[in-house]
């Protein structure tokens, strides 16, 4: 009777990503003076959103992890993690985690205000 509506469904897993993501970014900033360490990132949201529909109809999936050092440049002892661009992915990663919550609470409100509340 009571289904989840397809708009909270994707607020939760772009929740879930940004937390992911958010995991991976700390793990890159916290090796960023190993030797040889190479810089990982999760799959974007919009790729395991279709991943998420198509694989198992709708349930929640953690998204892949990547290598993400593609045409970086790295150090002298073989490290490829830049912080200032650990940085900027943990910026846009905040910015998903807000529009989750903001969506969470737009449709929060929505069914308050049809129950009267």
């Amino acid at each position: 009777m009571f289904q989840p509506l397809e708009v909270t469904r994707m607020a939760h897993a772009l929740a879930a990503h940004a937390s992911a993501r958010q995991q991976t970014i700390a793990t890159n900033v916290a090796h960023a003076d190993t030797p040889g360490y190479r810089t990982r990132d999760v799959e974007d949201f919009a790729t395991l959103y279709r991943r998420m529909k198509t694989e198992r109809a709708g349930t929640a999936l953690a998204p892949r992890t990547i290598e993400a050092d593609a045409g970086v440049a790295l150090s002298p002892n073989g490290n490829s993690v830049s912080l200032e661009t650990e940085m900027m992915k943990a910026v846009e990663t905040r910015h998903q985690f807000d529009m989750a919550l903001s969506v969470y609470q737009s449709v929060s409100g929505i069914i308050r205000a049809s129950l009267g509340r």
